[in-house]
């Protein structure tokens, strides 16, 4: 999640609906100056007994937070407390309950982002060593209950973890015990914009099969593949889903502003602050009526703050951000952005999937994703193939888009061989979560804490 911890910089007020907008026509691009950044999560436990450590706690959060000063980050505080890094490759945030990310650069080739992944997690484990810390990959703790896990000290953790179970069950599961990993792409106008986001919504449910990685809870099998994805269907039905009306005529940055605004508000940062704005309109804002600031009217930063608070399977702000994928392994951190790149990158890939896609119905792409979270690649399409059949002509296009843009590293080898991992899960048919669940019941004997060695960077 976005992190602020200081009023920075020119912050003009918002003097009309052109100012919303702006927003997002600002992140137009032209194609050379394209990036890509990869956003990825991994839990955080100490290695003597597996449990998460708190913010506070001897050798916890914090140590690790200051422990990675020495290789150049510089912290960014929310009053006394350290809550995120800022370096070169990017920024390490803190999620609700310790979860562990780095918000990667934005970087011009797919070798820059495995370099700066593999960068990233020598750091940490050199660090984590020292401290007694592990990492874990996966899409939900396998073992941890709500109440076992610590809470982080960020202003809008404690604004959200009051304001979740008003609107759905499982929105503290979300912010506690999920991780995810997700792909930040670039659009050339609001017509580029409309497609790649028309494609990838489409296509999120088979990036969500792809890289299902989360089965357990509490210590046993949940029933899911993906139980990170299912527990977006009851976290809040205001800010989640996959919003059909992309696929309507006429969509776009307006339409898009348009949801945003139906979208209730989380908080304003003031003074180095959050206030309480939860369930407040951010229409109200506008118009200087927000009970919580009278008279006061939004600037843009606070737009800005607003677009991070909506959860839909794509998400729109100055680029477009790919958001259905569980957390997990090296090679699947490195295996997503090229599956989007991929795709969204080469016209004629991205025409290619659009083609598959098209036809598919409001209904079609509920029903889909509604399934995915259990069916995994077995997901049966419109067309009556399963996803594990779509996942292979898909891989074919995303592989084709890269061996077009012809990236190439130090040793002469193009982007494609990051897409290895994802050919291997559709020829087997068998995702992450369900290579878990049978060493679960075969070699592990039903012992889940064996998931650490397996799991763990």
């Amino acid at each position: 999640m976005t992190t602020r911890s200081a009023d920075t910089g020119p912050d003009p007020l918002i003097e009309g609906r052109e100012d919303l907008i702006g927003v997002f026509a600002k992140g137009e691009k032209p194609k050379e100056r394209w990036r890509i950044g990869t956003e990825h999560e991994k839990f955080v436990y100490m290695k003597s007994d597996h449990h998460a450590p708190s913010y506070e706690e001897k050798g916890g959060i914090h140590a690790l937070m200051i422990g990675l000063t020495k290789f150049g980050w510089e912290p960014v505080y929310e009053g006394e407390n350290i809550i995120a890094l800022s370096g070169a490759d990017g920024a390490i945030s803190l999620e609700p309950a310790g979860q562990f990310e780095l918000s990667g650069a934005p970087l011009e080739n797919l070798h820059q982002t495995c370099d700066e992944t593999n960068r990233h997690l020598a750091q940490v484990k050199e660090i984590g060593d020292k401290l007694g810390i592990g990492f874990l990959g996966l899409g939900f703790w396998p073992d941890k209950t709500r109440e076992e896990l610590p809470i982080m000290p960020k202003g809008r953790y404690e604004i959200m973890l009051r304001h979740m179970p008003r609107v759905g069950s499982l929105g503290l599961d979300m912010m506690l015990r999920t991780c995810t990993i997700q792909t930040n792409l670039d659009y050339s106008s609001e017509a580029d914009m409309v497609k790649k986001f028309r494609v990838s919504l489409a296509l999120q449910p088979l990036a969500t099969a792809l890289f299902a990685n989360s089965p357990f809870k509490e210590g046993k099998p949940n029933g899911f593949l993906s139980y990170r994805s299912h527990i977006w269907t009851d976290t809040d039905p205001h800010r989640t889903g996959m919003l059909p009306f992309v696929y309507e005529d006429g969509f776009g940055y307006e339409r898009y502003a348009d949801y945003m605004l139906n979208v209730p508000m989380y908080f304003v940062y003031r003074n180095g602050g959050y206030i309480d704005a939860s369930g407040l309109d951010f229409r109200d804002f506008l118009a200087g009526k927000l009970s919580v600031l009278p008279g006061e009217k939004p600037r843009i930063a606070d737009w800005v703050d607003h677009l991070s608070t909506a959860f839909p399977e794509v998400r729109l702000k100055s680029f477009l951000e790919m958001r259905g994928a569980d957390g997990g392994p090296w090679n699947t951190i490195c295996a997503l952005p090229a599956f989007w790149v991929g795709l969204l990158y080469d016209d004629q890939a991205l025409d290619a999937a659009w083609d598959e896609v098209k036809h598919w119905t409001i209904e079609d792409h509920q029903r889909i994703r509604d399934q995915v979270p259990r069916l995994g690649l077995q997901t049966q399409g419109p067309r009556g193939r399963t996803f594990q059949e779509l996942g292979k002509q898909i891989l074919d296009v995303a592989h084709a888009g890269l061996s077009a843009r012809n990236r190439l590293n130090a040793a002469g080898d193009n982007e494609t061989g990051f897409l290895a991992p994802l050919h291997e899960i559709v020829a087997s048919g068998k995702v992450p979560a369900q290579r878990l669940l049978d060493a679960y019941e075969g070699d592990w004997g039903g012992d889940l804490s064996r998931i650490y060695e397996a799991m763990s960077y």
